[in-house]
């Protein structure tokens, strides 16, 4: 089931009428890791807070502001762990980002927010929000669409299950979502290797993929898997693919340039 949010009105494109600059991000709720063994020796901070948490938001921001879209995952939403700061807001209120919207996927009540992320500069024509299947609750995907008519522009932003029975089940139903769109992206730590997403018949025939492949995101202190995607639809062109400096996550920010097609251009308003 998804829930639609209301209309909105009127968009723009913030630079290059033809360029968008993405990103995705997976930023563990901005806990510092950098080895194996801080999984353990810091676990803590996924229940309470560190007085650094807000520093590290603060340094992530100047990187994200030179971007236009922006997917996060394991954000907090509010909680007594992120000293009741929604990191989705604080992020779109120091990059500057005009939009935003936080999808709240597990509810620890006071304890933790667990939520993925959209900060955008340009203006949603319609925000939806997919409950993710699963055993488990908890998962989740943003769809975003700007523009209106079959050239609209519509983005993914998701945080896929670490299983492959339930991340199989998962692409299934993304699939059937983007089957009739046409300019698509899809971002975010889609927990597998592109081999493993290229095997899944069903949800490349819905997005044939770009043959770009991602660069290795995880783990951000020794990369050896790239588990962080940015997948797009043959109508919109990547000029650019890389991986940035790590932000203190477990994983590395993945970012992409991409061109899009004057249609696409049209349907969001920018003639």
């Amino acid at each position: 089931m998804s829930h639609a949010m209301p209309r909105a009105e009127g968009h723009w494109l913030p630079h290059d009428s033809h360029l968008l600059r993405l990103l995705t991000f997976n930023l563990q709720v901005g806990i510092q890791t950098s080895a194996y063994h801080h999984y353990l020796t810091r676990s803590w901070q996924h229940l309470l807070p560190h007085p650094r948490r807000l520093d590290r938001l603060a340094m992530m921001s100047d990187v994200l502001k030179d971007f236009d879209l922006v997917g996060l995952q394991e954000v907090d939403g509010g909680s007594f762990r992120s000293n009741h700061v929604n990191q989705v807001e604080y992020l779109a209120s120091k990059a500057k980002f005009p939009h935003h919207y936080q999808q709240l996927n597990r509810n620890l009540g006071r304890v933790a927010q667990h939520s993925n992320g959209l900060l955008s500069r340009l203006k949603p024509t319609q925000l939806m929000e997919h409950r993710l299947p699963g055993t488990l609750p908890g998962r989740g995907a943003i769809h975003a669409q700007f523009g209106t008519g079959p050239d609209a522009l519509h983005l993914f932003v998701a945080h896929l299950a670490l299983g492959y029975r339930t991340r199989s089940r998962q692409l299934d139903y993304l699939s059937e979502i983007i089957s009739p769109l046409h300019h698509v992206v899809v971002m975010g730590d889609l927990n597998c290797t592109p081999e493993q997403l290229h095997s899944h018949d069903r949800f490349c025939a819905a997005l044939p993929l770009d043959p770009v492949l991602p660069p290795l995101s995880y783990p951000s202190w020794q990369p050896r898997r790239a588990l962080d995607h940015i997948l797009l639809s043959r109508s919109l062109a990547a000029t650019e693919v890389r991986v940035l400096d790590q932000l203190f996550s477990d994983h590395l920010p993945i970012a992409v340039d991409i061109t899009l097609p004057a249609a696409c251009i049209a349907a969001l308003g920018n003639r």
